[in-house]
């Protein structure tokens, strides 16, 4: 970074990179002090724990420096630094460029650090006498992760890397552009060819990556600090403690990282043309697997804070949680994905830093639980099978069965590297979890359900079972009838689930009536677990009975190749302005509009009554595609929400319009229009074009025109076209000029005609002129190939999360209160 060439500002670089540096000094620092202050006992000696948090605060307003720097260069474009350049464009609205900001793996690595060290910052607030062994643990943590943006070699391994890398030096600019580069001059002043970045992802352009994956990295930072309580409490051997203050953490971490996850669903069905919210994507899974364990461990905590079982259990999920968070850091970033996902990112040198990340932590959590296994208050005597600690137990353990059949087929890249083998991913992924996990879905409904009606310790069974009997009694009738109307009836494991998941909200329902009753501290976890199996019954009727509308009786789509990517027989090829029937609608392709890159399609829905001819309903959709070079055709959906039911469209085919090309270097606007008629007129002949019949009118020998600048000795002369185009009549005056001993002429365009005209000769001789009449080929009508989808009941899916977050709330809340009362 010490050369600078032409057109550089490395100052910010440089600023950015000791920010890097610091941050990382600062950790290493923090980490250190704290242990010592956890090993000292004496309480009055402070100074270890007051440098561990100087360090930690350093750390904290070092990421925010990186941040801001990182910020400053996106938003100004300065391609030459890598990170800028291949992330951001000068075409990108704001809200996108900050999706650009943490698009890569650096960005995201920072937005992941910066919650990390916010979170820290809350723990030396509020840890009180926890803040030192949890501060440890945090801020270690914190050491990979800063370290993680360093970019430097160290015997030839590649630690981390930096935002701040110039593109000259991340790149060989002279195979980009060898021609040009070859040439040292220009080579020196490479930014003046280098005039704007490659942009965002096309996928990434929705404003769902505004806020999802700050929301997703939240959750992965917050996971952190359950898992340091959970290490704190090991190591300074206060076992049972470490529950009450690390609850709150643990559901907020849940709702977080839950909330991140729906939030990425949402993009995917708002934003991506797969049809719709869940597609078992590698990255997808492995976002999803800790937030279930995590689930679990909550309930295993709440068994052990009632009861003093599943000790082990409590804490082993949460030390797995965190881990496996860093394990889907490893899958998503090493590049060993390859092209199995769309979410993971491309492999950068990092391969080893990101195993060392997760073998450290992996090893500091089991080296202490061997440590202080016969320590540890494990109960000998087991639980009742009547009581709720143990179904509460048993429905994390079918969790974590469920988790663990997800990380072994999504881990299938990873098997196929470390051992040789060649073990091929499901084919349709979809299908393949669907089946695995529809049965896991029906066990854990049914345990949040009837677990509700168990008491902690012990139960009487004769109470218990006439407790459900009521809500058996309710589910069935309401299963028959749902499955009736979902028309879902003729598959028994669809049965089930819809039974198992009315079962758990009619049996939570029954828990939120006593909450309103008086015993508040319910309500929560009540609320939670109606939300969750709303999502799961949303999450089935809508995959199992989503339907294509835009049936095609002919099952063929004139366009090239299309059978190869699309199912003709589901799409719909609309011309302009031409109505045609789709099921109950009349679907009209209105119009188009560009706005660069993306393309918006306007398509009318009307339901006419066939009788009356009344229209009763009128609406419009508008999904867009982009024409991307490397990607291909890129769609974006639009969809009509209905109370009951979703409408979903997307672009499967569209004539994509090609930029007109204008006068510049290379190009000249004759390209627009096809071979020029070349004619000799005089005054009054007339000559017909496709778009009307051209009269010519007198020469005007004193022309007038903004773009026309006449010296002494020049010489003007216009020629007067009268266009009859249907009645309506066009003027214009193309312009000859004669300057010295050369001669120019001054097109005119009558845009509405699609016509060009050039006054290029004037032959005395023959008392005519030469005129050259351009016209633009006739295009073929314009088209457009959709695809419409029915998605019945997905109000369900997002209703459930919204109500699942809240309940997690009213909990954390109560947890809350209960760590301050203790």
């Amino acid at each position: 970074m010490d050369i600078q060439f032409v057109g550089e500002h490395l100052l910010p670089g440089k600023i950015g990179q000791f920010f890097i540096v610091l941050a990382f000094s600062a950790s290493l620092l923090s980490t250190i002090s704290y242990f010592f202050a956890s090993r000292d006992k004496n309480l009055e000696e402070k100074s270890w724990r007051n440098l561990g948090r100087i360090g930690f605060l350093i750390n904290f307003a070092s990421i925010i420096g990186i941040g801001a720097i990182l910020f400053y260069l996106v938003l100004g474009h300065y391609n030459e630094y890598s990170y800028v350049y291949f992330h951001s464009s000068k075409e990108l609205p704001v809200y996108y460029i900050i999706s650009a900001f943490w698009e890569g793996q650096e960005g995201s690595f920072w937005l992941w650090a910066f919650w990390q060290s916010f979170l820290g910052a809350l723990l030396i607030w509020k840890a009180k006498t926890w803040e030192n062994p949890v501060m440890t643990v945090v801020a270690f943590s914190q050491v990979f992760l800063s370290s993680m943006l360093l970019g430097i070699s160290i015997f030839g391994e590649r630690i981390g890397s930096s935002p701040f890398i110039l593109l000259r030096d991340a790149v060989d600019l002279k195979a980009m552009a060898p021609v040009v580069f070859a040439n040292p001059e220009n080579f020196k002043d490479y930014l003046k060819f280098i005039t704007d970045g490659r942009g965002l992802n096309p996928l990434l352009q929705n404003y769902w990556m505004v806020i999802h994956p700050p929301t997703l990295f939240l959750g992965f930072a917050s996971m952190v600090v359950p898992f340091a309580y959970g290490i704190a409490a090991l190591w300074q051997k206060r076992y049972k403690e470490w529950i009450k203050p690390a609850m709150p953490w643990t559901l907020f971490a849940v709702m977080v990282l839950g909330t991140g996850i729906i939030m990425g669903s949402f993009w995917a069905y708002e934003a991506l043309n797969f049809g719709g919210f869940w597609a078992w994507d590698p990255v997808e899974n492995a976002s999803l697997i800790p937030w279930l364990t995590l689930i679990g461990a909550v309930h295993v905590m709440i068994a052990y804070k009632n009861t003093g079982h599943a000790y082990f259990t409590a804490i082993a999920l949460v030390f797995l949680s965190f881990l496996l968070v860093l394990y889907a850091s490893f899958l998503t970033r090493s590049g060993i994905l390859g092209d199995t996902s769309v979410h993971s990112f491309t492999d950068m040198g990092m391969f080893g830093h990101l195993i060392l990340y997760n073998v450290v932590f992996a090893v500091l959590a089991v080296a202490l639980i061997v440590i202080r296994w016969k320590e540890l208050p494990i109960t000998t005597k087991d639980e009742e099978t009547y009581s709720r600690e143990f179904w509460m137990f048993i429905g994390a353990l079918v969790v974590t069965i469920a988790c663990i059949q997800v990380i072994f087929s999504t881990s299938v890249p990873v098997f196929n590297k470390a051992f040789g083998t060649n073990f091929t991913p499901p084919i349709d992924a979809v299908k393949y979890y669907n089946q695995w996990q529809a049965p896991f879905a029906v066990l854990i409904t049914l345990i949040s359900g009837f677990s509700q009606y168990l008491k902690y310790k012990r139960t009487d069974p004769r109470k218990f079972y006439s407790s459900l009997v009521s809500a058996i009694i309710f589910s069935i009738v309401l299963t028959a009838g749902l499955v009736y109307v979902a028309d879902i009836y003729t598959n028994t494991m669809y049965i089930l689930i819809t039974f198992s998941c009315l079962f758990a909200v009619l049996s939570n329902a029954a828990i939120l009536y006593q909450a309103f009753g008086g015993k508040a501290k319910l309500a929560g976890s009540a609320i939670a677990h109606i939300g969750f199996a709303f999502l799961i019954l949303g999450a089935l009727i809508s995959a199992a009975t989503n339907k294509p509308l835009s049936i095609n009786a002919n099952n063929f789509i004139p366009v090239k190749d299309f059978e190869k990517t699309e199912k003709p027989g589901e799409n719909i090829m609309l011309y302009k302005n031409e109505p045609k029937k789709m099921g109950k609608y009349t679907v009209t392709y209105v119009s188009d509009t560009t706005k660069a890159p993306n393309t918006i399609y306007e398509l009318n829905f009307k339901v006419i009554d066939e009788k009356t001819g009344k229209v009763k309903e009128d609406f419009n959709l508008h999904p867009h595609v982009q024409d991307n070079e490397k990607m291909g055709l890129i769609a974006s959906p639009d969809t009509k929400h209905y109370l009951t039911y979703d409408v979903y469209t997307h672009i499967t085919s569209a004539a994509i319009k090609k930029e007109s090309h204008g006068d510049h270097e290379g190009h000249s606007d004759d390209e627009n229009y096809k071979e020029p008629r070349i004619v000799k007129v005089s005054v009054g002949d007339t000559i017909h074009t496709t778009s009307g019949i051209v009269t010519v009118k007198d020469l005007n020998r004193k022309p007038t025109a903004k773009d026309l600048a006449l010296a002494q000795g020049d010489y003007a002369v216009g020629l007067p076209l009268e266009i009859n185009a249907a009645g309506k009549i066009y003027n214009t005056e193309p312009i000859f000029l004669i300057k010295g001993n050369n001669t120019f002429d001054f097109a005119r365009k009558v845009e509405e005609l699609d016509l060009k005209f050039r006054f290029s000769r004037v032959l005395p001789d023959e008392k005519k002129v030469e005129l050259q009449i351009f016209e633009k080929p006739q295009q073929a009508k314009d088209w457009v190939v959709f695809k419409a989808i029915e998605f019945p009941f997905i109000n369900l899916y997002w209703a459930g999360t919204i109500v699942m977050v809240v309940g997690f709330l009213l909990s954390i809340f109560r947890r809350r209160k209960e760590a301050k009362a203790a």
